[in-house]
């Protein structure tokens, strides 16, 4: 008895394209590109039209979707801390979400979102009908930031410099250098940035990716803007800091433990 194959396959709908064109520097994309899930979901896992396919035929895997997304939110987080580091957010102030969302070129939604997120890294608190206030911030908490993070760090990087070779600290000698580059721009956003690549990599040594985690975000709320304190901080204030990521890089690779205690403990000080 003769069969006939089912093998004619619909046409498959084609991904999207991301935004693009030349812009305003400053505006992030308003609209996340069509992916293919919704067209792979609608031939079904044989490729073909009704999903028919002979008991002849070996069944197609069904294609990996590649999702391109740009994440709006993840951006604005990323501006708005920026915006925070540099000051140009103050502490005190209130600031709307539709408002910030037309400077960045985007619906308040997503402002909304992003200013959550920093709600919960303690950067803003949210003021009902009015937006989010920037958090006014004293000597006191700073200290404290220093204390909890010296807590954490000191006794895995004595530990290391027990156990990780010379030439592992000698490789992140180019994260040490680019603090000192972005210190001597006098860009505290930058200096901000390229501080936390170093000490990530450093404690990434520990092959501890949740206490990467949790010191990272104790140092971002170290960087959070501060009246007459971090936000005041200038050129020499960030050279002197970044020097220091040298001279520990030193004392980590030659395990003089007790000098590296002392460095870690006046550098998280000397943070705020």
């Amino acid at each position: 008895m003769e069969q006939r194959a089912q093998g004619s396959a619909g046409a498959m709908g084609t991904p999207g394209t991301p935004l693009g064109g030349a812009g305003q520097a400053a505006r992030v994309p308003a609209q996340v590109p069509r992916t293919v899930d919704a067209d792979v979901d609608r031939c079904g896992p044989t490729g073909s039209a009704r999903g028919e396919h002979t008991h002849s035929e070996t069944p197609i895997p069904r294609p990996r979707p590649v999702v391109q997304r740009a994440s709006v939110r993840g951006q604005i987080v990323d501006a708005l801390r920026t915006a925070l580091v540099s000051g140009e957010l103050k502490p005190g102030e209130v600031y709307s979400a539709p408002a910030l969302g037309e400077r960045f070129g985007v619906s308040a939604t997503p402002v909304r979102e992003a200013m959550q997120q920093l709600a919960l890294e303690g950067a803003v608190e949210v003021v009902p009908n009015r937006g989010f206030r920037v958090i006014v911030r004293g000597a006191r908490e700073i200290a404290e930031l220093a204390e909890v993070r010296a807590l954490i760090e000191v006794p895995v990087m004595l530990r290391l410099a027990r156990t990780v070779p010379a030439e592992r600290w000698a490789e992140l000698r180019p994260l040490a250098d680019a603090t000192v580059r972005a210190a001597a721009s006098g860009c505290r956003a930058a200096y901000a940035e390229a501080d936390r690549v170093f000490h990530r990599g450093v404690l990434a040594l520990s092959g501890n990716e949740q206490l990467v985690g949790v010191a990272e975000d104790l140092h971002r709320r170290a960087q959070w803007p501060l009246v007459g304190g971090a936000a005041s901080r200038g050129r020499a204030d960030l050279v002197a800091d970044a020097a220091e990521h040298g001279a520990l890089l030193d004392a980590l690779g030659s395990g003089e433990l007790e000098l590296v205690q002392s460095l870690v403990r006046r550098h998280f000080a000397g943070a705020g």
